[in-house]
């Protein structure tokens, strides 16, 4: 026979492993919930959690740059100090461009981009650097969308009649064959 309290003692144990099978999930669906996440107490005006900054594209070592030279420098030099460029000019190639930028990516939204570098090099055209220019953020012009549609051909209709226009265009029967009865005998 029992006594009352090991029969509470049984009572309590048969409700934990239900209560720590729920304990572990929510302690996991938290753990996955912030995985690609890091915590970050000692940045000035970040989050709690934030994720980690991403590097993109070609950035340019300040040291490196310094180390070419307007009207000594080639573009062979340029290319073995820094490497390729992220992208030359549109007609010619008297200008190399290395593009930057450091983002984050931000929960259900589009990246933050929170640093962004260009650095232009031009050349003459025997291939002797004649500028290097720097741009920043500062530097961005905003650029306008136009919000115009181009037309496309055919009727405009609305919704309705989309959805209600072809009631009554189908042929007596399916596919345009008229009704028969099976097995009976055509005329």
């Amino acid at each position: 026979m029992l006594r009352p309290s090991a029969a509470r003692q049984t009572s309590r144990r048969g409700a934990r492993p239900g209560l720590r099978a729920t304990q572990l999930v929510l302690a996991l669906a938290a753990v996955l919930g912030t995985a690609g996440c890091s915590w970050m107490p000692s940045v000035p005006g970040a989050g709690l959690f934030e994720s980690p900054r991403q590097l993109r594209g070609h950035s340019v070592d300040e040291e490196a740059l310094t180390q070419i030279t307007p009207g000594v420098s080639s573009r062979a030099d340029v290319e073995t100090l820094i490497g390729s460029p992220s992208q030359t000019s549109t007609f010619d190639n008297s200008t190399w461009y290395y593009m930057s930028s450091v983002t984050r990516q931000r929960p259900g939204r589009t990246l933050s981009v929170e640093d962004q570098r260009v650095v232009a090099i031009s050349f003459t055209p025997a291939g002797v650097v004649q500028e290097i220019k720097r741009f920043g953020p500062e530097d961005a012009r905003d650029v306008q969308v136009v919000s115009r549609v181009t037309p496309s051909p055919g009727n405009d209709r609305t919704i309705l009649q989309q959805l209600f226009g072809n009631i009554g265009r189908l042929a007596p029967g399916v596919g345009g064959q008229a009704n028969q009865t099976i097995g009976a005998p055509s005329r």
